[in-house]
């Protein structure tokens, strides 16, 4: 297992300085609170108290899930993804490192909002004898997950596919009795195991976000790499999740902290974000306390948001995640830009915009009194991904402990998905 530094840097040096700075005194104490956060997750690693700091190291469920990649290499059109939340969106995320325009086949899908539009005109128009699912349930119980489940493998009977239901379906759950592995079971298909011990907003590195990765024809070793990488930081050094949490608390200490930004600046790391957003609210969000996380897109969002960042209320911490793209893309030529007045962009490449973009964003934040934090990924692979998603991981467990929170349990989910079943079945 690589134990080389985290392929990105962290920098908080215009969230230190300036206007927009927290008060220096509260951001040490939160550092020395962090510090001792940090001691606690190193002797949950030793002790192997804390599942998800192991998953990295783990190969066999990779060799398992390889076996459903290499059955359904043959004969697949599509594989739909079948599950919501963290059941889906760590694997979205990893989709994006796909290139633009991948002819990747089998086509990996994702449905996860259960809209019956949607999955119905999926079900009328895939071919159902080359379709399979993954259905993911940590539970077993999702009802969203459930219904699109049984409603596959019925369109698949109906198609005359039935006594080969199993070749369709592979099954993510929890190795204890439910209604998801009753499923599996009654149709004789694969079923993997979702780590008991890790929850489903931080499942992206279990097999739940790997066997997606596996058929996209991703690295799923090098993702796994890549997240051991920030572990072996946080044990073996002080790591930025730490600063970024204490950074989080002291502003939040001060009464600064409505809303923390994310603003990644690639089309790589356009999920990301929507991962990084549940990962933040469903962790922290609990007894009255918390911070709205906002996910936003690159040049995208300046001209949708910025407008309110720069002259709103101003009580969020900003993180601009960049890459290295200067000189890259399409050029644009000389005399055409000189002709029409655009001497400014003569001889520029796409790439070379975005750059000057980022950084005359977060500069113009920080003079606006808006702490910014930057972190640089020279480049987005599935090594530097893996790494970005266990520091945001860290960060967020250390910010719960920091609040006095569970970054763990979200019972006020829970008490709505049982409001809606008893909608379901008419007791309300």
């Amino acid at each position: 297992m690589a134990s080389e530094s985290p392929p990105f840097s962290v920098s908080l040096e215009l969230a230190l300085n300036g206007a927009g700075a927290p008060d220096r005194t509260l951001y040490d104490a939160a550092l020395v609170e962090a510090a001792h956060s940090v001691t606690w997750l190193r002797d949950a690693y030793r002790q192997n108290t804390l599942e998800l700091l192991r998953v990295p190291e783990r190969r066999d469920d990779l060799d398992a899930a390889a076996s459903i990649v290499g059955a359904w290499n043959d004969n697949t059109s599509n594989v739909c993804v079948l599950g919501i939340g963290g059941s889906s969106l760590g694997g979205q995320a990893l989709a994006d490192l796909l290139p633009f325009g991948s002819p990747r086949v089998p086509h990996v899908r994702f449905f996860d909002n259960p809209d019956p539009f949607t999955f119905a005109g999926a079900l009328a128009t895939f071919n159902l004898r080359t379709t399979r699912f993954i259905c993911i349930s940590k539970s077993g119980g999702t009802a969203e997950t459930l219904m699109q489940t049984l409603a596959a493998a019925d369109a698949i009977e109906r198609a005359g596919g039935g006594k080969y239901l199993k070749q369709h379906f592979a099954v993510i759950t929890e190795p204890k009795p439910s209604p998801l592995r009753k499923f599996a079971q009654s149709i004789d298909c694969p079923v993997l195991d979702h780590p008991t011990g890790v929850g489903g907003r931080y499942s992206v590195l279990t097999v739940v976000g790997m066997l997606p990765a596996l058929l996209m024809g991703l690295d799923a070793h090098a993702i796994r790499e890549g997240a051991n990488s920030t572990i072996q930081q946080m044990l073996n050094d002080d790591t930025p999740s730490a600063s970024g949490a204490a950074l989080h608390h002291a502003l939040d200490r001060a009464g600064r902290l409505r809303e923390t930004v994310l603003w990644c600046y690639a089309d790589a790391l356009k999920t990301f974000g929507p991962w990084w957003r549940q990962l933040w609210a469903e962790s922290l969000g609990k007894d009255g306390k918390g911070s709205t996380p906002v996910s936003t897109l690159g040049p995208v969002d300046q001209h949708s948001q910025l407008q309110l960042f720069l002259d709103g209320p101003g009580q969020a911490l900003f993180t601009l995640v960049s890459t290295d793209m200067a000189g890259d893309g399409p050029q644009v030529p000389r005399a055409r830009a000189d002709e029409l007045g655009l001497s400014y962009l003569a001889g520029k490449h796409f790439g070379d915009l975005v750059t000057a973009e980022v950084r005359a964003t977060a500069e113009t934040l920080q003079k606006r009194g808006r702490p910014v934090r930057r972190i640089h990924v020279p480049k987005i692979d599935e090594r530097s991904l893996g790494a970005l998603m266990m520091h945001f991981m860290l960060e967020t467990i250390i910010m719960g402990r920091l609040m006095g929170v569970d970054a763990f349990d979200q019972p006020a989910v829970e008490e709505g998905k049982v409001l809606a079943r008893r909608y379901l079945s008419g007791q309300a």
